[in-house]
């Protein structure tokens, strides 16, 4: 137990805190967005499962996430799911008559989560990973900590959600910036990045405006076909 008299155990751990905090806004929003349309005993557990696979996908990432991130595609791939979930998520018709959400399945929630959390742990467990300096042990407190972070940030999310409904849009559209900016760091196109730095803002802001404008667009039909129905 030595190493808990060590400050620097104590300041890496003070620092994968922080970084989970800064890292975890963009997995807490997908995990509100794609909870949201649940009966609210669902909405607990996904949200509980949600946030522990973040934490665990970050932890075994961590070990390869380098090496991912070297692949060549591997983020355009990545990109496009996130921009691909952003637009489900935005297209969700937003209630019933009577204005209650409508039910979503708890499995498909989960399943939504894992994949997003999935390519957006990429890139952040490097920054993780860099203040653990190879401390195992380390790296699984801080990330362990972090769960109760992610939880809470979720839930107030959907409260939010509730009472803001305009939140769900720039939620949609951060889903899409992350996208975006994942298409484009992608090793295949570290050369035209490099010269083009622009092309990091532009893209982020392409898949942003991508995911409002389509979801937006087929949030429109689904509300639009009952009333042809009718």
């Amino acid at each position: 137990m030595e190493f808990f008299q060590n400050p620097d155990f104590w300041i890496g751990l003070l620092k994968i805190i922080w970084i989970n905090i800064i890292l975890s806004g963009d997995n807490a929003v997908v995990i509100a967005l794609a909870a949201r349309s649940l009966p609210p005993e669902q909405q607990r557990k996904a949200i509980l499962i949600g946030s522990g696979a973040a934490v665990v996908l970050r932890i075994a990432l961590t070990v390869v996430a380098a090496k991912l991130l070297a692949m060549p595609y591997l983020q355009i791939i990545g990109g496009v799911l996130l921009l691909w979930i952003g637009i489900q998520l935005l297209s969700e018709e937003e209630g019933d008559d009577d204005g209650e959400p409508k039910a979503s399945n708890l499995m498909t929630a989960v399943r939504t989560i894992l994949i997003a959390d999935l390519v957006m742990s990429l890139d952040n467990v490097i920054g993780v990973a860099a203040a653990a300096k190879g401390d195992e042990l380390l790296l699984i407190i801080g990330l362990a900590i972090s769960i109760p972070l992610v939880v809470f940030g979720s839930s107030m999310m959907i409260k939010m959600m509730e009472r803001f409904p305009v939140i769900v849009v720039f939620g949609a559209g951060l889903i899409g910036w992350v996208g975006g900016e994942t298409v484009v760091s992608d090793v295949s196109l570290s050369e035209v990045l490099a010269a083009n730095t622009w092309l990091h803002y532009a893209a982020a802001a392409a898949g942003a405006a991508l995911v409002v404008g389509v979801g937006k667009f087929l949030q429109s039909r689904h509300s639009a076909a009952p009333e042809a129905a009718e």
